[in-house]
């Protein structure tokens, strides 16, 4: 029994279920967080009340999921937010379901979904849609795509606030990314408001999202993930700025997860820190330094390091941040070591200690994958064979038709459903387009190119949440700036490379051309060969005009 909740909590597994269709009763799913202050706060005003405890020990088969460490479940129960409540039949199907429930909304629907499993049973269960719709629309891959995101994000851009939408307000790394070569002023005050309303000033990192249209109303957990790939994204707009104003948010951001979020036990990022005590962040600095430190969740995960890994790495391409490697290459250690094993990437550290094969998931696969390959582009060759292992493991055990399942389709509930989702199957096809440059080999770019055909019929209805669709189908379309380097990384032609503002670029080092030499190419065009980082300046200058 959990001592906070007096809920008799099972684990997610075959067993709970099991016991649910021996003794004819619903179960109740509880999909939490450790950093969800609201996950907490029912906790203590619900789930602690002694009668609904009762009422769900004797009558539901109550099971908690930590979404972090399930993600796969959280894909096909989420109800839109945490916590999410969802009541189930014993085969997995939904019956009804909820985000946060005080007392008083809890008994009501405790008492309806009672009624409507004496009354229906599993014949009140459902499966939800996006698990009865197995493919997407497909379509031709054309520049509009890349238009119509643009136009999308013009006529979502919020003039006076920042950033885009009314409300909530999240950070978008992707969308600011996006827009970053394509309409930098407006990208630039949209990462002007995030850095403003959204980075911690005194310990650094970026809370996770703000409720109002203004960015009032601040959600003040880090997740690693997303402070990840704001590294990235900030970096990126140094890149194109010369700017410390978007330097220094990125290296706010790495002192933050290289101290506060390190695990020093396993030489990793430890997964989010939950918001703390919400009186203690309007304290002045020195008495916020004696407050508390808001709990960390110290778990590894594969997913999320990755993340983390491209843009410590992106960072340091730019600046050669000593620090910011430093930690890369410990993380990267960890992740080879003890997350991968022949192209399959465990979820969580524990995941690849416990079990003898690793399930591979195609968010880990693809983050590992960007990963990967921006290792090979910045810091050393030889990761090319780790990610080359990647993503023929990802196409031999999730490819299916011309896209990818988010994961094998087995396990319990309606985890046997496959979903094909387009974020993870966006954020795989844009790495396999780098993965084709740094290898020389065109069948990871058909893969990507029909991974994206394969959703390219809904693609006016994609949000800007999905503007990496976007950057993908361009870069697909039009090749990348691509610069070939005979020099191992590190030298100054191979650094020069690596400056050159575009972020979109790819950068292949001890490629095979005579040493001390480098060329641009763009599509089908090819710059004069440069020997120094100033003629490899003007080589891609003349070849973007």
């Amino acid at each position: 029994m959990d001592d906070t909740t007096r809920v008799e909590w099972r684990e997610w597994g075959q067993a709970a279920f099991d016991e649910a269709a021996e003794a004819d009763r619903p179960v109740l799913l509880s999909l939490t967080a450790t950093w969800c202050d609201h996950c907490h706060e029912m906790d203590e005003e619900t789930y602690a009340e002694p009668r609904i405890a009762a009422n769900l020990n004797d009558s539901f088969v109550p099971i908690r999921v930590d979404v972090d460490r399930y993600p796969w479940v959280r894909d096909r129960y989420n109800m839109g937010g945490f916590p999410s409540t969802v009541f189930l039949a014993p085969n997995g199907e939904v019956l009804t379901g909820a985000g946060y429930l005080g007392p008083d909304g809890m008994r009501q629907v405790l008492d309806s979904v009672r009624t409507m499993w004496e009354t229906k049973g599993s014949g009140a269960a459902r499966v939800p849609r996006p698990l009865r719709e197995d493919n997407p629309p497909a379509g031709e891959l054309t520049a509009e795509i890349e238009q119509g995101m643009l136009g999308h994000l013009t006529d979502t851009y919020d003039e006076t606030a920042g950033g885009w939408g009314q409300s909530p307000k999240f950070p978008l790394p992707d969308a600011l990314e996006f827009a970053l070569k394509r309409d930098r002023e407006m990208a630039l005050r949209s990462y002007d408001a995030v850095s403003a309303n959204l980075l911690d000033e005194y310990d650094g990192g970026f809370y996770r999202f703000a409720t109002d249209r203004d960015w009032s109303g601040l959600q003040r957990e880090k997740l690693l993930d997303s402070n990840g790939a704001l590294v990235r994204a900030f970096a990126n707009a140094y890149l194109l700025t010369g700017k410390d104003e978007y330097r220094d948010p990125a290296a706010d951001t790495i002192d933050y997860l290289t101290t506060t979020l390190w695990n020093d036990e396993v030489d990793a990022f430890a997964n989010s820190q939950a918001p703390g005590d919400a009186d203690a962040h309007s304290l002045d600095a020195t008495d916020r330094a004696a407050a508390d430190e808001p709990p960390v969740d110290s778990g590894v995960f594969a997913g999320p390091n990755a993340l983390a890994i491209d843009g410590l790495l992106t960072y340091y391409a730019y600046t050669d941040d000593e620090r910011a490697r430093r930690y890369a290459e410990r993380a990267l250690e960890t992740l080879r070591t003890d997350l991968l094993a022949d192209g399959v990437v465990a979820h969580a550290r524990e995941d690849a200690i416990e079990r003898d094969e690793a399930l591979p998931l195609l968010t880990n696969q693809a983050r590992a994958l960007t990963a990967l390959t921006t290792v090979a582009s910045t810091l050393e060759t030889d990761a090319l064979a780790d990610a080359t292992a990647v993503a023929d493991a990802t196409i031999e055990r999730l490819h299916d038709g011309d896209s990818f399942l988010d994961g094998p389709a087995e396990g319990v509930g309606l985890c046997d459903r496959p979903l094909r989702p387009l974020d993870a199957n966006v954020a795989l096809a844009d790495a396999l387009i780098d993965l084709a440059v740094l290898s020389g080999e065109d069948r990871y770019r058909e893969y990507a190119r029909e991974a994206l055909e394969a959703f390219a019929g809904a693609s006016e209805r994609f949000g800007v949440q999905i503007a990496q669709y976007a950057t993908a189908t361009s870069r697909l379309l039009e090749g990348p700036l691509v610069i070939r380097v005979g020099d191992d990384p590190g030298s100054d032609l191979h650094r020069a490379a690596l400056r050159m503002a575009d972020h979109e670029k790819v950068v292949v080092p001890d490629a095979d051309r005579e040493s001390g030499t480098a060329r641009a190419e763009l599509g089908e065009a090819v710059s004069a060969t440069a020997e120094t980082p100033a003629e490899l300046s003007d080589a891609v200058q003349q070849l973007l005009d």
